[in-house]
């Protein structure tokens, strides 16, 4: 008998609260809000619906390109080495 299902938001009563991300007869995973990923034996886990809604979560910021060197640079770059 399943009474969560993927999404919906949850509490446990070590971790706290968190969103189910996935789902089985045998294993229930669930992120939480302040301890990440926990993986949990369905028929032995203790969840209770909750109304708090998810933390907003920050944008993930993209790493800047490497700036690449092309033959020019490469030997202007030797040249003003040697001098």
């Amino acid at each position: 008998m399943r009474l969560f299902a993927k999404g919906n938001r949850v509490t446990q009563p070590q971790y706290g609260p968190g969103t189910i991300t996935s789902m089985d007869d045998q294993y229930t995973v669930v992120e939480f809000d302040q301890h990440g990923s926990r993986r949990f034996i369905t028929t032995m886990v203790t969840l209770q619906a909750t109304t708090e809604p998810a933390p907003a979560k920050a944008a993930a910021k993209r790493r800047k390109a490497a700036v690449k060197k092309t033959d020019k640079t490469e030997k202007t770059d030797k040249a003003s080495s040697a001098s």
